[in-house]
C-alpha cells in the first residue's frame, strides 16, 4: 500500500483552515485562553508548520510509512493541545486518511477507531453525565462522520490509483505482446522470402561452378537464374519495407507461383499448377499459402536433392489445398527437429485457421499438404 499516494490538496487545505481559525480566535479574543502573542500561540504555529513539513516529506517518500505516521500522530496531538480554539481536532481525520495510503485499510480503520475512542475515553474519565452535553455529543458525532468520510475518500483514491496502474500494466503487456508478434512476423517474412531466394542463389552458383568447364551454356544459364533470384530478393526486401510503412498489398498468388516453374537445365525440374480463383481469400490466407509453397520448394532445393518438384494449388469454394511434392531423399518427420522455416510456416498457417501435414520417409520423397479455409483472416 505504501506505493499509493495521498490526495495532495487535502492536508494543506485543512492545515490552512486550522491555522487561520486558531489565529482568528485569538485575535478576536473569543475565549479565555492565551493572547495572540504568547508562547502557546508560537508553539501552536510551530507544531502546525512541523506537521506540514512531515506531510511534505511523506509525499516525497523521504520517510518510511510507519515513522511518518507516528510523527503525524505526535504532532497532531501537540497542535490540538496548543490550540485554544479547539478547531484543530478536525486534524484527527487526516490520521486514518494517511494510514490508508501508507499501511492499508485495516490500519486506517483501527486508527480511526482510536481517534474516536481517545476523546470519548477522556470525557468518560473527567465528566459525569457527559452524554447530556449537547455540544460535546454533536462534536463527537461530527468527528465520527469526518473519520468515515476521510476513510471513504482514501478508499476511492486508492481504488482509482490501483485501477490506473492495472490499466498501465495491461497496456505494457499488450505492447510487449504486440512487439513479440511483430518480431515473429518479421522473422517469418525474412526467413520465407530472403531465405528462399538465398537458397536458390546458392544452388545456382554451385551449379555454375560445377558446370563452368563441362557445360558453359548450363553454367551461364545458372548465373542468369542467380541474378534473377537476386532481383527477386531485392523486390521482397522492398516489399517488406513498404509493408512496415503501410498496409501490405494483396499478393498475386498465381503469378508468384507461376514464376517458380522451371523445365530442364542443371537444377531440378519444378512444375507449378494453379486452379481456381483467388477471390474470397484474405491477404493473410494468400500470404500463408505463398510462404508455405516457398518453404516446401526451398527445402526441396536445399535438403532433398530432388530431381523433380511439383507445386499444386487448388482454390475451391470452401478452402484451398496446397501440395508440394518432391522425389528427393526424404526424411522421418517424427525424428527431425524442425527449423525456423517449418515452425514459421505452421505459425502462419495456424493464424488463418489452417492445417499443415508433412508426409515423408527416407528414400521416397516428401509431400507437404496445407489446407486453408476460404476467407482466412488472421485470428
Amino acid at each position: 500500500m505504501a506505493a499509493y499516494v495521498p490526495v495532495p490538496w487535502v492536508s494543506p487545505l485543512l492545515y490552512g483552515a486550522v491555522l487561520l481559525g486558531g489565529l482568528y480566535y485569538l485575535a478576536a479574543d473569543l475565549g479565555d485562553g492565551p493572547v495572540l502573542l504568547s508562547w502557546r500561540t508560537a508553539g501552536f504555529v510551530a507544531a502546525l508548520a512541523a506537521l506540514a513539513a512531515v506531510e511534505a516529506a511523506g509525499r516525497r517518500r523521504s520517510l518510511p510509512p510507519l515513522p511518518l505516521l507516528l510523527a503525524q500522530c505526535v504532532l497532531t496531538g501537540a497542535v490540538v493541545v496548543l490550540d485554544a480554539s479547539g478547531l484543530s481536532r478536525v486534524l484527527f481525520v487526516l490520521l486514518p486518511f494517511t494510514a490508508y495510503f501508507a499501511l492499508g485499510r485495516t490500519a486506517a480503520l483501527v486508527l480511526g477507531a482510536l481517534c474516536l475512542a481517545g476523546p470519548l475515553t477522556g470525557r468518560l474519565l473527567t465528566t459525569r453525565d457527559w452524554y447530556r452535553d449537547t455540544e460535546y455529543v454533536s462534536d463527537l458525532l461530527m468527528l465520527a462522520v469526518g473519520l468515515v468520510l476521510a476513510i471513504s475518500m482514501a478508499a476511492v483514491a486508492v481504488g482509482e490509483q490501483r485501477a490506473r496502474r492495472e490499466v498501465q500494466e495491461y497496456a505494457a503487456r499488450v505492447a510487449e505482446l504486440s512487439a513479440a508478434t511483430e518480431r515473429n512476423r518479421l522473422a517469418r517474412d525474412i526467413h520465407d522470402s530472403l531465405g528462399h531466394h538465398l537458397t536458390a542463389i546458392s544452388v545456382q552458383l554451385e551449379i555454375a561452378s560445377e558446370f563452368a568447364a563441362l557445360d558453359p551454356h548450363a553454367a551461364g544459364r545458372a548465373m542468369t537464374e542467380a541474378r534473377q533470384s537476386v532481383k527477386l530478393a531485392l523486390g521482397d526486401v522492398r516489399q517488406s519495407v513498404r509493408a512496415l510503412r503501410e498496409e501490405a498489398a494483396r499478393p498475386a498468388l498465381a503469378a508468384a507461383l507461376a514464376g517458380w516453374a522451371r523445365e530442364g537445365g542443371a537444377g531440378p525440374r519444378v512444375d507449378v499448377a494453379v486452379t481456381g480463383e483467388e477471390d474470397g481469400y484474405g491477404t493473410a490466407a494468400l500470404t500463408a499459402l505463398h510462404r508455405a509453397a516457398q518453404e516446401g520448394l526451398t527445402n526441396a532445393l536445399r535438403h532433398a536433392r530432388a530431381s523433380q518438384v511439383s507445386v499444386d494449388l487448388r482454390l475451391a469454394e470452401d478452402g484451398a489445398r496446397l501440395t508440394v511434392a518432391d522425389d528427393g531423399r526424404g526424411f522421418t518427420p517424427a525424428e527431425t527437429t524442425t527449423g525456423f522455416g517449418l515452425t514459421g510456416m505452421r505459425e502462419r498457417v495456424h493464424l488463418v485457421a489452417g492445417s499443415v501435414d508433412i508426409d515423408s520417409a527416407p528414400g521416397r520423397g516428401t509431400r507437404l499438404t496445407v489446407l486453408v479455409p476460404r476467407g482466412g483472416d488472421e485470428r
